[in-house]
């Protein structure tokens, strides 16, 4: 779910509130994201790509979830308005799924992300598919995302 900034439900002020409201003058909207898919589909690299617009090789496991954030801005004049994307990457193994299925609350979509490049990949992003149908807002968005296409393999 999308929601505006200051819809955090948090009826007490305390250093850490402050602290977020500071961080929230900085844009209009706040939009969790989640990756999913198979271990090795890439979604670390797309990530770290996505956000610090470096293309960098990632040969570690995500173990359980790491977060990252980015502001896009989206519209023009006077309706322009600045999202923040909160990014979730989570772990693709078997052993860390049933942690990962808390991730999904409040998420206003998810990416599933598979390997162009192997057909079991894309055969595994099923289970992802229905645990996001099953444990996401119903108003959530799933969008399917392939990678591996290297520079090498570009046409």
């Amino acid at each position: 779910m999308t929601r505006p900034r200051g819809s955090s439900g948090a009826s007490e002020e305390s250093a850490a509130g402050l602290a977020e409201q500071e961080l929230g003058s900085m844009y209009d909207y706040l939009a969790k994201i989640i990756l999913l898919g198979p271990s090795g589909s890439g979604k670390s690299c797309l990530l770290h790509r996505f956000v610090k617009n470096e293309w960098r090789v990632l040969s570690s496991q995500t173990i359980g979830v790491e977060f990252s954030s980015k502001i896009i801005k989206v519209g023009t004049g006077a309706r322009r308005k600045r999202i923040k994307l909160q990014l979730w990457d989570t772990a693709g193994t078997e052993r860390f799924r049933s942690v990962s299925r808390s991730y999904y609350r409040g998420a206003a979509g998810a990416i599933l992300v598979y390997d162009i490049t192997s057909h079991t990949s894309f055969r595994a992003i099923q289970p992802f598919l229905n645990d996001a149908r099953a444990l996401a807002s119903p108003s959530s968005a799933s969008f399917l995302l392939a990678t591996s296409l290297t520079s090498h393999q570009k046409p």
